[in-house]
């Protein structure tokens, strides 16, 4: 099975911003030399929690850092930007990373809605029209005219590759576009601990139109997870997370606190339902624990690929989780020679 990282630059309590940025750029090499296949950047806005703000910023910062990885965004939400534009940066990061790029896109705001305004006036007649712009992206990525334009930068030329186009989403309509144009469909499992994920992978394996690129579905999933050397410590860094949830209920969305800092004040009576239920969704634990836990939601939804995203207040804990994991896994260490 392959393992993938999914990246949001997270804020850290205690920490400066551009720190979640500097974060990003080491994690990206230490997977790639872990064997993971793939390095996907998030786009959020207006959120204090994550710093990631601009995912093809960060895919050319990555490419510079790394050799081997996928780099990808997960995703561009298409609805604030013009698909030609879209087009024209991922075919300069193709150049930049030749045979490296997926370009996932999807259709949420990936923020509040004055954001989202403020990004595109038009941003809900945007989303609503969104199988046009998926049409455009897919043929000008592909370097192919459409309306009698060509997205074609001057530094790309002659170069036969093309971004990977993947559709991102959280229900079944995404899974149904990606079916309906022929592209790799990946379900963010970890927004709705995994709510529809069957119903969504069914409907896009049943209703697949091959493509020329893909004559085969290609569906993958986005959890996420925390490993660490016993349960015990894994469920305390994951503690981080916990209270950012339990906040993020009341529309509180602040930066990463210590699990330390959480563990001493505790939780109220009215949260402790709540943090109980989520932690028996989780998947935290020892890496022994985690990875088969893993292997059985692999199997159970036919996927050979599964992305994590992991969040921990301390950086070096979540890249121990990730060598954890690569290990339990048997991800093949990748060693570059000059």
């Amino acid at each position: 099975m392959k393992l993938s990282v999914l990246d949001q630059s997270v804020s850290l309590a205690g920490s400066d911003e551009d720190a979640a940025i500097r974060d990003t750029l080491e994690l990206a090499p230490h997977c790639e030399a872990l064997g993971y296949e793939r390095f996907w950047l998030s786009e959020h806005h207006g959120l204090a929690t994550i710093v990631g703000t601009a995912p093809e910023v960060l895919m050319a910062a990555v490419a510079a850092r790394t050799r081997s990885i996928r780099i990808g965004s997960a995703g561009v939400m298409l609805p604030h930007y013009s698909a030609l534009k879209v087009a024209e940066q991922f075919r300069v990061l193709e150049a930049l990373a030749p045979g490296r790029i997926d370009l996932g896109v999807g259709r949420a705001p990936g923020s509040d809605m004055r954001t989202a305004v403020a990004l595109n006036p038009n941003a809900h007649q945007a989303a609503e029209r969104f199988p046009e712009p998926v049409r455009e992206l897919q043929a000008w990525t592909e370097g192919k005219p459409l309306g009698g334009i060509v997205a074609h930068p001057r530094v790309v030329r002659g170069y036969e590759r093309a971004p990977e186009v993947w559709i991102l989403g959280s229900s079944d309509y995404g899974a149904r576009l990606a079916a309906h144009f022929g592209l790799p469909y990946a379900f963010a499992y970890f927004f709705t601990d995994g709510q529809g994920v069957e119903q969504a992978l069914g409907l896009y394996r049943s209703l697949y139109q091959p493509s020329e690129r893909h004559p085969e579905p290609q569906a993958t999933i986005c959890v996420w997870a925390l490993a660490a050397d016993s349960s015990a410590a894994a469920r305390h860094h994951a503690l981080s997370r916990e209270r950012w949830r339990l906040d993020r209920a009341r529309g509180h969305f602040g930066p990463l606190l210590a699990p330390d800092r959480i563990a001493e004040q505790g939780f109220s009576p009215e949260e402790r339902p709540l943090l109980e239920a989520s932690q028996r969704r989780a998947l935290v634990g020892s890496g022994a624990e985690v990875a088969s836990q893993l292997r059985a939601l692999a199997a159970a939804l036919q996927l050979d690929e599964l992305v994590i995203n992991t969040w921990a207040h301390d950086p070096a804990v979540r890249r121990h989780s990730y060598a954890l994991l690569a290990r339990e896994l048997g991800l093949a260490a990748k060693v570059h020679t000059q």
